[in-house]
């Protein structure tokens, strides 16, 4: 189903047309008066309108959206990948990490990772939240009285 530009432009302005005798025609059977009809360029909000630059490169878009549902389009060249190592980029993180290795490697035992659980309070930052928490409802407390 081709429709061409001409077609949607009569469409739209035969669309605009029954909107305008619609709000005529219940203007009239309730009663009240009845607003001017405009005209379609007025209706659009002032300072709300596309280019024909614009509205060509909108026209451009769908026209390659219907395309591509329709798989008539021409397949596009493969994307190239993003983020991926080159083969320098491999080789230097290559060396970096067996320097590391060998770094701790040499030092033994002693860059041990404590055995203290990641996240978790020590006693004394126990204590001191315990301590702030009591002075925030005792704060509280006097506040509500």
């Amino acid at each position: 189903m081709d429709i061409s530009v001409k077609d949607l432009q009569e469409a739209i302005s035969i669309r605009q047309q029954i909107d305008n005798l619609q709000r005529r025609l219940s203007s009239l059977l309730r009663g009240a008066p009845q607003r001017p009809t405009t005209s379609p360029t007025a209706t659009a909000a002032p300072g709300r309108f596309f280019s024909p630059a614009t509205r060509a490169k909108l026209a451009a878009a769908a026209r390659a959206r219907w395309a591509r549902t329709r798989g008539t389009a021409a397949p596009a060249a493969p994307a190239k990948k993003k983020g991926q190592l080159t083969a320098a980029g491999r080789r230097k993180l290559s060396q970096l990490m067996k320097a590391r290795w060998a770094a701790r490697r040499k030092a033994g035992g002693k860059l041990k990772a404590s055995s203290r659980k990641k996240g978790a309070l020590t006693p004394a930052g126990r204590r001191r939240l315990s301590e702030l928490m009591k002075a925030r409802w005792a704060a509280r407390r006097k506040a509500g009285k």
